[in-house]
């Protein structure tokens, strides 16, 4: 728990720190500490510091274990699980934000507090990218440190994959340089290991590779064709060539049940739509838009923010086709979602992995789940507004979806769309990893500094 500081604890903070403290009530204290999931919007921290550099974030560590304050990091602010807020003082990162390019050696170096915006905006004049995620106000912290998966993630592997150096203050201050030379194991742990267990990692290397033009497509069909598009699909994923990606989803929001498959291909139209044939033929849908992109344009339409509002998650890792048995389970469930006053509604979707996730060992990174075809991805969301009898019908839901499709998937779970409410997450999040991990968390904070619900060794 959390001690409660004092008013001179908060003005000896003020006085140590380049960068702005913050307390409930003040001007900007919301925006810079607010979880982005509203499910947590009640979590009120004691305080926020936004950060101005590394030696800020060196300082308010020092402070925090000085005055027995909780300290978490919040980079975009998207934990599902509500982890980059807290009751004690929240390290904002915002301000952390710059990304360099350099096109000659591919490396590109990004603040601990960089957006996806911001990391497309330096990589998109050098034409060279590696795996990032579709939305705009993702944080670049989160996404590495969780394993972080995109689009094309089937050729470029994850975005922790593509990471070859991080800058980290951990609990006894220190701001240590990992690499695989340099504190390996630490880097090791660094890549999926999850965000905010071994420090703030205040800055990211990675290695990026040249893009090429691509196409997109965007192919919706009404719900009764929902069992055959995802037969299809599935098996269109298993053939096809790694440089195809695609999410297959169903949703219900309001009346309405949408069957969807939205992707792009590292290759011209003309052989995306060969690829789509199968799924065209036995069920053309009621929209098709197949079109040759530059990169830059398919990662705009591939681009998803998540509307305003409370939501919940929860995830499967899926190592084979799902059978006939299991979609139906699956659509049956979506069909019978309990309304509320998101309109982002619920729903599920497979998202197509193997290809270079998969070529990389279960134990070379902290991310455990390389032997996989899809991850299943299962969601509900209500309005903040809603009575609490809708919220307690939209988690039920889940988690009954989640219970009915569990003799089908693997217990693996993907650590980035954190469930708050699973249980066994050590072994579904980290698998064989999970002890090394354990170590690693004793070694570099043996004290717990950095602690959360579903944290490493709590």
């Amino acid at each position: 728990m959390s001690r409660r500081p004092s008013d001179a604890d908060w003005r000896r903070l003020e006085r140590a720190v380049t960068g702005r403290v913050r307390r409930p009530g003040e001007a900007g204290f919301r925006a810079a500490s607010s979880p982005f999931n509203k499910r947590f919007a009640g979590i009120t921290p004691a305080g926020v510091v936004s950060v101005a550099g590394a030696a800020d974030v060196q300082r308010a560590i020092a402070w925090a274990r000085d005055t027995g304050v909780d300290v978490v990091a919040r980079g975009g602010g998207h934990s599902f699980a509500g982890h980059s807020a807290g009751t004690g003082l929240v390290l904002d990162l915002g301000a952390l934000n710059t990304v360099t390019a350099d096109g000659a050696t591919g490396l590109v170096t990004a603040g601990g507090g960089a957006l996806m915006t911001d990391v497309y905006a330096a990589i998109e004049p050098c034409e060279m990218a590696f795996a990032l995620g579709n939305s705009a106000t993702v944080g670049i912290g989160g996404l590495t440190l969780g394993g972080g998966c995109g689009a094309t993630s089937r050729v470029y592997g994850l975005t922790a994959d593509a990471l070859v150096a991080t800058t980290i203050v951990t609990a006894d201050g220190q701001l240590r340089h990992c690499d695989a030379e340099n504190d390996a194991d630490l880097f090791w742990a660094c890549r999926g290991g999850g965000g905010g267990n071994f420090g703030v990692n205040v800055s990211f290397t990675f290695q990026a590779r040249p893009v090429t033009d691509c196409a997109t497509y965007v192919l919706l069909w009404d719900g009764a064709d929902a069992a055959k598009v995802f037969s299809v699909l599935q098996d269109t994923v298993r053939l096809a060539p790694d440089e195809f990606a695609a999410r297959i989803g169903v949703s219900k929001a309001g009346g309405d049940t949408i069957v969807s498959a939205i992707g792009q291909h590292l290759g011209p139209a003309a052989d995306l739509r060969e690829i789509l044939d199968p799924v065209l033929s036995v069920a053309p849908p009621v929209r098709a838009v197949i079109e040759d992109r530059t990169f830059w344009q398919a990662k705009d339409d591939l681009r998803h923010e998540t509307a305003e509002g409370a939501f919940a998650a929860r995830t499967n890792i899926v190592t084979r086709p799902l059978p006939d048995e299991a979609i139906a389970t699956m659509l049956g469930f979506v069909e019978r979602r309990p309304g509320s006053g998101n309109p982002d509604g619920g729903g599920a979707a497979l998202f197509s992995w193997g290809g270079a996730i998969n070529r990389v060992g279960a134990t070379d990174t902290a991310f455990v789940h390389r032997d996989t075809m899809f991850l299943l991805a299962m969601d509900t969301s209500w309005a903040t507004d809603d009575d609490p009898a809708v919220v307690e019908a939209n988690l039920r839901w889940l988690a009954d979806l989640g219970e009915a499709m569990a003799p089908y998937v693997s217990a693996g779970a993907f650590q980035n769309f954190t469930d708050p409410d699973l249980a066994d997450w050590r072994t579904a999040y980290y698998g064989v990893n999970y002890p090394r991990l354990a170590r690693i968390k004793e070694q570099v904070d043996p004290d717990g500094v950095f602690t959360f619900a579903q944290s490493i060794g709590s």
